[in-house]
């Protein structure tokens, strides 16, 4: 009797737990969509899919009305309040072919130099604050695939209107202090991330392999620094290599992150949530025993490219979309 009760509340959890949650699937493939980027009608971020292509369904409220669905950078769908507040959503992905990395020299050097493309930004209590993409060379150490240097080639600059720096008031900070590149730390080396302090978990698509690694602090108790209060601390990456690979260097295709902060000034009454989203696809591979590449001071006040590097077909353009909400807010410095 005690056995029959304590599986039927066992299986009641599950279903509640289940029932909170949203789940984006393929269409083509039945397999979960991690990276889908929900986007409320005011242009705010209001959930990510994590790599089981779950969302907190409790983020998602009617009022909202209408949402669209970004994945790989591209719209997938805007669909009411009433299509997406379901336990499964299935979404037409629009597979398209991964572009391979270009294999420049294959012939073993010093350095193993990967060339590729990159956006990151920056939402303050889910809405952007600013953007910056372009192209950049990571330079590894070919012996133990540490990160010698990160050379940035071109890039452009974004920030919204009305972003300033006000002491006390943390929401309306300029943010692009934070847009950095991906350090990219142990994509040579991963399993240094099973240290049993990260959560670290694979997926199998049919196109690629993705791995995620999660890690928090500060979850019980707040960090005090100069006046301000920090907590929460959460990041989320993930790592894609081509499809049953041994996910080496030379097989990495992809790199996501997501970094969450919770800060305010001790006068404030509630945390601002901060969030950092970064992305790098690599384009080329090289072998080198010369790591002096052409690069350009990135100076986070002005963007430096002597191309329209953007308008490449495969280029992870999140610009446009942003655009599409805020017009001429978000500005190019």
């Amino acid at each position: 009797m005690k056995k029959s009760l304590l599986l039927l509340f066992l299986t009641f959890l599950l279903n509640l737990f289940n029932a909170q949650t949203i789940t984006f699937i393929s269409e083509k493939t039945n397999k979960p969509l991690p990276k889908v980027s929900v986007f409320a009608k005011d242009g705010s971020i209001v959930a990510f899919s994590d790599i089981d292509g779950k969302i907190d369904k409790q983020l998602i409220k009617p009022e909202q009305e209408k949402f669209r669905l970004v994945y790989e950078n591209i719209v997938l769908a805007e669909i009411p309040y009433s299509e997406i507040d379901r336990d499964i959503v299935k979404l037409d992905e629009k597979i398209k072919d991964i572009e391979p990395v270009v294999v420049k020299n294959n012939k073993p050097a010093k350095y193993l130099l990967i060339k590729g493309n990159f956006n990151a930004y920056v939402t303050v209590n889910n809405v952007l604050n600013c953007y910056v993409d372009g192209i950049a060379t990571y330079v590894f150490d070919n012996k133990n695939k540490k990160v010698k240097d990160i050379k940035i080639q071109q890039y452009r600059i974004f920030s919204l209107e009305g972003a300033t720096f006000e002491k006390k008031e943390v929401g309306v900070w300029d943010y692009r202090m934070f847009l950095d590149l991906p350090k990219l730390k142990y994509a040579g080396n991963l399993e240094k991330y099973n240290n049993g302090e990260l959560k670290v978990k694979e997926l199998k698509t049919p196109t690629k392999d993705e791995i995620e690694i999660r890690g928090e602090e500060l979850q019980e108790k707040e960090l005090s620094i100069l006046g301000y209060r920090l907590f929460d601390i959460r990041v989320i990456a993930n790592f894609s290599f081509e499809k049953d690979s041994k996910k080496s260097l030379r097989d990495f295709i992809e790199y996501n992150s997501i970094e969450y902060l919770k800060l305010k000034h001790k006068t404030e009454p509630e945390y601002n949530q901060i969030i950092s989203y970064k992305n790098f696809y690599p384009t080329e591979l090289d072998f080198s025993n010369d790591k002096d590449i052409a690069e350009v001071k990135y100076d986070k006040k002005q963007g430096h490219y002597t191309s329209k590097y953007w308008e490449d077909a495969s280029f992870p353009n999140m610009q446009t979309v942003f655009s599409s909400f805020f017009k001429d807010d978000l500005k190019e410095k």
